[in-house]
């Protein structure tokens, strides 16, 4: 298989974290231990698993972190609807952000299901 880091899944997923950082530098200081520092680690959560589960030599660890990647999408998915819920953004940034999460969701479903029908 080729690098990670040339695969699309996780090029969105680095876009994803880009997305996170920048949206969050502008949350309040009093959310540094809230929102901010989850959403930072969940974003970054994303990549990093794709990158460790497409290192692993089995494909039961490659599944799991691929997985464990897509459950910190919906997490990231959860807390930008916080932030939108207690006005820490409006709509229109919630937008753009979520538009950019919804894509990443959607080709990482399509690379868990390309992983688990190739060694099939």
């Amino acid at each position: 298989m080729t690098s990670y880091k040339n695969l699309n899944v996780w090029i969105l997923s680095m876009k994803t974290v880009n997305e996170i950082y920048n949206l969050t530098k502008f949350y309040p200081k009093s959310e540094i231990y809230g929102l901010i520092s989850q959403s930072n680690r969940a974003a970054v959560s994303i990549p990093s698993n794709i990158a460790e589960g497409l290192g692993r030599n089995h494909k039961k660890d490659t599944m799991q972190f691929l997985h464990i990647s897509r459950g910190s999408a919906y997490e990231l998915e959860t807390l930008l609807s916080v932030a939108l819920m207690v006005n820490l953004i409006d709509r229109e940034k919630y937008d753009k952000v979520s538009d950019i999460l919804d894509n990443n969701i959607r080709v990482l479903n399509g690379f868990i299901n390309y992983v688990e029908q190739k060694s099939n």
